[in-house]
């Protein structure tokens, strides 16, 4: 038979007694082997040292190869309701750690702060690191109140001020337990005596409280793409979609969408390598999928279904993160973000507060994240992401930063932040305000060229296509005298490896360069050609901002289904393309920008 089992994170300030209330809990469910806790005490009597509850966990860490179930992390009790298991988060640092390989998976936390110390340093942080877990059933052990006298006002003003805080967080504790960890009081049953104004649960009772999550097949369908396959053998012509199910569930003939691209199509088929094929999936699962329609999509987007609340898509986001990195976080460095299966620079935008865990105190002032910070701060990101808020789907609403090829920086997404600026627009602005205008206007090279300047963009599928129709294109406006280049892309990328910063996407940093040799180009009063392969929408409308004022025009070559946005003009792929050069041509020619050519 099946037995319930729940996963409760105990945190809380170094020699705050999280051990000893752990030590108690294990005493009083049971949880000891035989004999155990005399042992220990027989131990402390020859030694002539007072007998803790703590030094249970260290007895019994030093038995695990005896088959002791309990290791550094992890011990195991029961109740008459179910099975636990209790992760111990011994500092800020290994408690990350924890996080990061299995305290996820928590449902539960309780947290110790020491009534006659108070909220300490790593009170706050581990406050913090369960908000980013995502955690929100969280009861507040207010530990050693013998050492208090079991003072009603020692205990509320801590649940007054540890409240205050979580709420930023948003964050509402489901119990405040004062007890005593040394006596016993409040941990297995209510203590009357000693607390006779106290009303609320034993931590024992609070544990057998604490609700199941619910599970993440019950939310929407999410998943990050990984990957997309294509076979060619033998006339498979098929594209797989792969990934991980997040959350959710979906099934054959649902209709999708692909976030933050916004391509929409059905599910044919849902695959497996080495298995058969299903109807339906879910939550935990890696399956592939075909699609009713041949839409071309990237790795890092997110298939969501189409009859399901989508993603927030945006390129600023409002995050509570806790920086661990060496350096600290600041603002004109390039990050890497890491968010589902997307992989992207990242900046710094803004600091909006800073948790001071060791005065208890905010900074509003500060516009750096120094290490260890709890700081609530805008990030940016060079193209639009697809996420979630934490406070709608806990799974998909993190993130990781990574710096000097490290994790430095973990966090929760708490708003989407629209924006009709950028950090790149910033740019654009401040290079155009310092822009020294050459002494011959544009009117005046277009009468002496016989055009008009233009950034010509040829986008295709596959490179080779677009590369060949972009040179063609120089060809034939040479020979008619007019002033045309072509700059290919890997005349671009000349000594990138060199100059790309660590977290910096090659794409993104030629795309850059291209569009400030085309504002270079066009303002001198030629005809600027390029071919780009593999592009997106946002890729074109960088290109758009960085050639400001001048304009672009971006035409088709064969299939190019990565863009949604309409071209100026599509020419065919074939063998022939001078059809294709005459429609040019005659556009560029409608568009008065080749002033007196004739075909």
């Amino acid at each position: 038979m099946f037995e319930e089992q729940l996963s409760i994170v105990m945190a809380g300030h170094v020699d705050h007694g999280k051990s000893t209330v752990i030590g108690r809990l294990l005493a009083e469910t049971n949880a000891l082997p035989e004999g155990k806790l005399e042992q220990v005490r027989t131990m402390c009597r020859r030694n002539a040292r007072p007998f803790e509850y703590a030094f249970l966990l260290d007895a019994l860490k030093d038995e695990q190869s005896q088959g002791i179930t309990i290791d550094a992390a992890r011990c195991f009790f029961r109740t008459a309701q179910r099975r636990y298991i209790l992760i111990d988060a011994p500092g800020h640092i290994e408690f990350l750690k924890n996080m990061l390989t299995g305290a996820s998976r928590a449902e539960a936390a309780l947290l110790v702060i020491d009534a006659k110390e108070g909220i300490r340093e790593n009170t706050k942080r581990h406050g913090y690191m369960l908000s980013m877990l995502g955690l929100r059933q969280i009861a507040v052990v207010v530990n050693k109140m013998d050492l208090v006298n079991y003072d009603q006002t020692v205990y509320a003003q801590i649940r007054r001020d540890f409240s205050a805080f979580l709420e930023r967080l948003q964050i509402r504790p489901v119990s405040f337990i004062p007890v005593s960890g040394m006596q016993g009081v409040n941990i297995a049953t209510r203590s009357t005596q000693e607390t006779p104004w106290y009303q609320g649960p034993s931590v024992l009772e609070q544990i057998d409280l604490f609700q199941r999550r619910e599970f993440p097949q019950a939310q929407p369908f999410r998943l990050p793409v990984q990957d997309i396959y294509k076979f060619t053998a033998q006339g498979d012509d098929r594209r797989i979609v792969t990934g991980t199910i997040e959350t959710g569930t979906i099934a054959t003939g649902d209709q999708v969408i692909f976030q933050p691209s916004g391509k929409r199509s059905r599910v044919k088929s849902i695959e497996y390598f080495h298995g058969p094929a299903k109807t339906s999936a879910s939550a935990g699962e890696a399956p592939g999928f075909t699609l009713d329609t041949q839409i071309y999509i990237k790795p890092g987007e997110w298939m969501v279904r189409a009859d399901q609340p989508p993603l927030q898509v945006g390129t600023r986001l409002r995050v509570n993160l806790f920086w661990m990195g060496h350096d600290p976080l600041v603002r004109g460095k390039s990050y890497k973000l890491k968010l589902g299966a997307v992989r992207l620079p990242v900046q710094l935008v803004e600091v909006l507060s800073i948790v001071d865990a060791a005065e208890q105190g905010t900074a509003t002032s500060k516009q750096q994240v120094d290490r260890h910070d709890i700081a609530e701060v805008i990030l940016e990101t060079p193209k639009p992401v697809a996420f979630d808020l934490v406070s709608d789907i806990e799974q998909t609403g993190r993130l990781v930063i990574v710096d000097h090829y490290e994790i430095a920086g973990a966090g929760i997404i708490l708003a989407n932040v629209p924006t009709t600026d950028s950090t790149l627009a910033t740019h654009v602005c401040a290079r155009e305000i310092a822009w020294k205008p050459s002494a011959i206007s544009m009117a005046e090279r277009a009468k002496s060229y016989g055009h008009g300047a233009k950034f010509v963009v040829c986008a295709s599928r596959e490179g080779a296509p677009g590369e060949r129709f972009a040179r063609a294109l120089e060809r034939e406006l040479c020979h008619r005298h007019f002033k045309a280049y072509y700059l290919g892309m890997d005349n671009v990328a000349q000594g990138l490896d060199a100059d790309l910063g660590e977290h910096e996407e090659p794409q993104n940093e030629q795309i850059r360069r291209l569009g400030e040799l085309a504002r270079i180009m066009t303002d001198s009063g030629q005809i600027f050609i390029t071919s780009l392969a593999d592009i997106d929408d946002y890729d074109i409308r960088t290109l758009r901002l960085l050639n400001t004022p001048q304009e672009i025009v971006v035409i088709h070559v064969g299939d190019n289904p990565l863009l949604n946005d309409p071209p100026a003009l599509a020419v065919t792929e074939g063998a022939d393309i001078a059809p294709g050069l005459t429609a040019v041509c005659d556009y560029l020619r409608q568009q008065k920008v080749l002033v007196d050519f004739e075909i």
